[in-house]
């Protein structure tokens, strides 16, 4: 059993899990999670994982297993290194060779560590055990402080060429010469809403902004109706480009998706110019947040 399943590390600015990946029906084992700050200094941060690695079973790991680690960007996955520089986070481990701080630290000094985007890790889990099974071409945007994005075609991910965005990363891309997250992400989302209501603060969080949305409150419904109608125009050209038969959509924005897919839906079909591509590229919610980072993350036999 040990060789049959695969430690996994997924980081995020605020938390890091470390689980098991069984490879043949995709099945997650001894899920352990703990917090993370990610502006805490390097040997503090490796410290955190390091402990949390060593909640995994160690019957269960292979003497040098290969491990996958799951990472947000700007970050050299090829090489192990951190590239974090004026993002807000991880910025102790800007030039930091992960991969090798990580091998003197991580159970039973592993074979091998892979390293792969967080959000690609996401839409490949969803594509080998998720809403995406058995697309050839398909796309995530991940929805929270920021937006996240991947694209996948022929099992693959596709991170450069014509077909996506610089470096496949639509918060990338601008609207109204600014950012794309000026207009949609947690903070844009807090702001126009206390703007709209002639508050100086944001100090309503997204769920609660939804919670008043599914009540009546004609403001909050705008507000997620603008910002992701907004987005749809955006993305939309780049899911014609890629030609992708479904978007997935996850993260922890899209808890609210009953006020997200109208919006979006609308926007794409504006984005495309009256075209919808919701009946050739499919709208649809992440099946298995919770687990697909994880799935993802296992580095390909």
């Amino acid at each position: 059993m040990a060789e049959s399943w695969t430690p996994i590390l997924e980081i995020g600015g605020t938390h890091v899990t470390a689980a098991l990946i069984e490879s043949t029906h995709w099945r997650v084992s001894d899920i352990h999670r703990r917090p993370l700050d990610s502006a805490a200094s390097a040997p503090e941060i490796l410290n955190v994982l390091a402990e949390t690695a060593a909640q995994l079973p160690a019957r269960s790991l292979a003497p040098h297993a290969k491990w996958g680690v799951a990472i947000p960007g700007p970050f050299d996955y090829a090489r192990g290194i951190g590239r974090f520089q004026d993002v807000a986070k991880f910025d102790s481990l800007n030039g930091i060779d992960l991969g090798q701080a990580l091998a003197q630290v991580l159970p039973r000094r592993p074979r091998s560590i892979t390293f792969i985007n967080d959000a690609s890790a996401y839409l490949l889990g969803e594509w080998r055990a998720g809403a995406a099974v058995g697309t050839s071409a398909c796309a995530i945007l991940t929805l929270g402080t920021g937006i996240g994005s991947a694209f996948l075609r022929g099992g693959s991910i596709v991170d450069d060429g014509p077909d996506v965005p610089p470096g496949a990363e639509v918060h990338l891309l601008t609207y109204r010469d600014k950012p794309l997250e000026h207009w949609v992400s947690r903070r844009a989302l807090r702001r126009s809403y206390a703007q709209a209501v002639g508050r100086q603060d944001d100090e309503l969080d997204v769920r609660q902004i939804a919670a008043r949305a599914r009540d009546g409150d004609f403001t909050a419904i705008e507000v997620f109706a603008e910002a992701f109608r907004t987005l749809g125009v955006i993305v939309a050209p780049w899911l014609d480009r890629f030609g992708a038969e479904m978007l997935v959509v996850g993260g922890a924005i899209s808890r609210a998706w009953d006020l997200i897919v109208g919006p979006l839906s609308q926007g794409i079909a504006d984005g495309s110019g009256g075209r919808s591509t919701t009946g050739r590229a499919d709208l649809v919610p992440a099946a298995d947040p919770d687990h697909s980072p994880l799935i993802g993350a296992a580095p390909a036999s």
